[in-house]
C-alpha cells in the first residue's frame, strides 16, 4: 500500500503534527535552571524601571513644591530600609536551610519507592516557583539597597530618588515568599507519600496516552526501503522526536521516513535510526536535532515509562527486604486505571501526516501486548505468596476482561492463568488457595 495515499475511512481522524512549543515546553519543565533565570533576569528589568519611576516621583514632588509629601516617602523608605537590610541578610540562609530539608525528602522518597520519582521533584512547578521567587527577593532586596542615597538625614533638596516604590516591591516579595514557603512545605510532604506520588505518575501517564494520535495497522509501511540513516550522536535513551520539524523536512524532499526506536529506547552511535521510503535519504544535516537523546526516559511521548515506574514501586513493595504488599496493591489499582484508558485506543505504528493528508513520518508505540505485559509480568512472579495482592491483581484482571474487546482478551487471559497455576503451586492447602485466588479491589476487604 503507498502511504502517501492512505485512504480516510471516517473512524479516524487525519492527524496533524504536535506543535514544536510543545516538546520545547517539556524539555524546559525537565530543567531546574530555567525558572530562577527567567526570574533574575526579570527582577533585574523589573527594578531598572521601578528606579526610573521612583526618580521620576522625587522629581514631579520637587517641581510641585512638595517637600512635606517628599519627607513622608523618605520616611518611609528609611524605614523600610531595615527590613530590606534584613531580608538581603538572611534570605540566603533561608534558601539553603529549606532546599537541604527538600533534598532530604526527596533522597527519602526515592529510597523507599523508586529513583525515578526523583524526577516528579524536579518537575514540581511549586519548587521551581519557590526557588525563583525566593532568589528574586534576595537580588532585589540588594538591587534596593544600592537605591538608598547615604546619610541618615538626607538633605531634601539633593535627594533625586526615594526607593519608594522599590521598598514596596520588597515587602510584597516578602510577603509572597512567606505563603510559597507554606506551600512548598505541604506539597513537598504530599509527594513523600504513596497515594499522590501514585496519583501523579498516573495522571502524566494518562496525558501522554492521551497525546497519542490514532495509529493505523501494524506493519502497513509505505514503499519499499530506499536508504537507512544510522544515529551517529551521543548513547542514551530516545526521549522526544521533533515530529513537526520531521514532517516537514520529509514533504520538502518527497519522502516518507520511519523512526526505527520508539521512544525509551536506548541507541548507541551506528545503531539504525531511520529507514526511508520513496526516495533519495535526506542529506544528514535536514535530520539533525530531530531525535532527542537523553540519559533517561520522559513520559511526554512514552506512555508506558509511567507502567514502568509504577510496576517498579509494586516490585519494590514486595520486595523481602520491605515487604509492603498495600503498597503494591495501591500501584495495581493504577495500573488498571492507566489499562482501563488504553483497553479500547488503537494502539499501533502512528503515522503522521503533512497538511495535505499525506504521511510522512511512521513510527512505533507499544502494543495492547506490550503493556499488559509491562504492568503484570514481573508484579505476577513476586506476588505469588501474598494473598492480599495476588487477589488485587486478579480483580483487576477480571475487571479489564470486562471491557477489553475479544482480540484484546488473550493476554489478559494468559496473565490471569499464570497467576493461578502460580498460586497452586506456592499457596499452601486447598483453602489457603481457595483465599489467594478469591478476586478482591482492596486486596483483602
Amino acid at each position: 500500500m503507498n502511504g502517501k495515499n492512505v485512504p480516510d475511512d471516517g473512524s479516524r481522524r487525519v492527524h496533524r503534527p504536535p506543535p514544536v512549543a510543545a516538546a520545547l515546553r517539556e524539555r524546559l519543565r525537565d530543567t531546574f535552571w530555567f525558572a530562577p533565570t527567567a526570574g533574575l533576569v526579570s527582577v533585574f528589568a523589573l527594578w531598572w524601571v521601578l528606579v526610573d519611576l521612583d526618580t521620576w516621583i522625587v522629581t514631579l514632588l520637587k517641581r510641585e513644591g512638595a517637600y512635606r509629601e517628599l519627607e513622608d516617602l523618605l520616611a518611609f523608605a528609611t524605614d523600610a530600609r531595615t527590613i530590606v537590610t534584613t531580608v538581603s541578610a538572611a534570605m540566603m540562609t533561608f534558601i539553603g536551610v529549606v532546599f537541604s530539608i527538600s533534598l532530604v525528602a526527596v533522597q527519602m522518597a526515592s529510597g523507599q519507592l523508586t529513583p525515578r520519582v526523583v524526577r516528579i521533584f524536579v518537575r514540581s512547578r511549586i519548587s521551581k516557583l519557590t526557588l525563583t521567587v525566593f532568589l528574586a527577593t534576595f537580588a532585589f532586596s540588594l538591587l534596593v539597597l544600592t537605591s538608598y542615597e547615604g546619610g541618615a538625614q538626607p538633605d531634601l533638596r539633593r535627594v533625586t530618588s526615594v526607593p519608594l516604590l522599590q521598598s514596596l516591591l520588597t515587602l510584597l516579595l516578602v510577603g509572597l515568599s512567606l505563603l510559597l514557603f507554606v506551600a512548598y512545605v505541604s506539597s513537598t510532604l504530599r509527594l513523600m507519600q504513596v497515594g499522590p506520588v501514585l496519583d501523579h505518575i498516573t495522571r502524566e501517564s494518562l496525558r501522554a496516552l492521551a497525546r497519542q494520535p490514532d495509529g493505523e495497522a501494524e506493519g502497513r509501511v509505505p514503499d519499499p526501503v530506499t536508504a537507512r540513516l544510522v544515529h551517529h550522536g551521543r548513547a542514551g535513551v530516545v526521549r522526544d522526536v521533533a515530529v513537526a520539524r520531521l514532517v516537514r523536512r520529509a514533504r520538502r524532499h518527497g519522502v516518507v521516513l520511519r523512526l526505527v526506536p520508539r521512544a525509551g529506547d536506548f541507541v548507541v552511535p551506528g545503531t539504525p535510526l531511520f529507514t526511508v521510503h520513496g526516495a533519495p535519504a535526506p542529506p544528514a544535516r535536514a535530520l539533525r536535532r530531530t531525535v532527542a537523546v537523553g540519559v533517561e526516559r520522559t513520559p511526554y511521548q512514552d506512555p508506558a515509562f509511567g507502567l514502568r515506574q509504577l510496576a517498579d514501586i509494586a516490585l519494590r513493595a514486595l520486595s523481602p527486604s520491605v515487604h509492603d504488599p498495600t503498597t503494591a496493591v495501591q500501584c495495581l489499582d493504577r495500573i488498571v486505571q492507566f489499562l482501563s484508558a488504553a483497553v479500547t485506543m488503537p494502539l499501533a505504528t502512528l503515522h503522521h501526516r503533512d497538511r495535505r493528508g499525506d504521511v510522512r513520518l511512521v513510527r512505533r508505540v507499544p502494543g495492547w501486548t506490550d503493556l499488559v505485559d509491562l504492568a503484570f509480568e514481573e508484579v505476577r512472579g513476586c506476588a505469588a505468596d501474598s494473598p492480599q495482592v495476588t487477589r488485587r491483581l486478579l480483580a483487576g484482571l477480571d475487571d479489564l476482561l470486562l471491557l477489553a474487546s475479544e482480540e484484546r482478551r488473550k493476554p489478559l487471559l494468559r496473565h490471569r492463568a499464570l497467576l493461578v497455576e502460580a498460586v497452586e503451586r506456592t499457596a499452601p492447602g486447598a483453602v489457603g488457595r481457595a483465599f489467594a485466588l478469591h478476586p478482591d479491589r482492596q486486596g483483602i476487604a
